[in-house]
């Protein structure tokens, strides 16, 4: 038997308004209390834009539909959770955060959010080096 660890597939999502990025503060492991974007696995016959859709509904009571969701890249990612490692490939998006929208946070999942000035993002405050990688390469694409 050969046996093949096969990634699964998450999606994280960076929403930018007025120069500030949306981040969230984990409330469980893996890395728990450090930040994170939102998003979360893909569940079986999703596309990535509605596993978005649906992950910003459950963690930020956001509505908005798949196609206002931009691809943006890929990252691998080490997911060490209950000491098992899970390998993702992580499916990064932007998205546009309308004006109207009140985020009602997931409590089970998300202490808080932050709003947090592209300059002062401190790279290492990011939970998952996946998502490091992401942010600098948003940063610096959008400097």
């Amino acid at each position: 038997m050969v046996y093949y660890q096969n990634v699964a597939a998450a999606v994280a999502v960076i929403i930018e308004k007025e120069g500030n990025i949306l981040f969230t503060v984990r409330n469980r492991e893996p890395k728990l209390g450090m930040l994170d974007l939102p998003g979360g696995f893909t569940d079986p016959d999703e596309s990535a834009e509605e596993t978005c859709a649906r992950e910003l509904k459950e963690e930020l009571n956001l509505e908005l539909q798949p196609e206002n969701f931009q691809y943006f890249k890929s990252q691998p990612n080490n997911y060490l959770y209950k000491g098992i490692p899970y390998k993702t490939e992580d499916l990064i998006f932007t998205a546009k955060l309308p004006d109207s929208r009140e985020i009602i946070l997931e409590e089970s999942e998300i202490q808080e959010i932050k709003w947090i000035p592209k300059r002062e993002i401190n790279i290492q405050d990011i939970g998952f080096e996946s998502l490091q990688n992401a942010i600098k390469s948003y940063l610096e694409k959008n400097k």
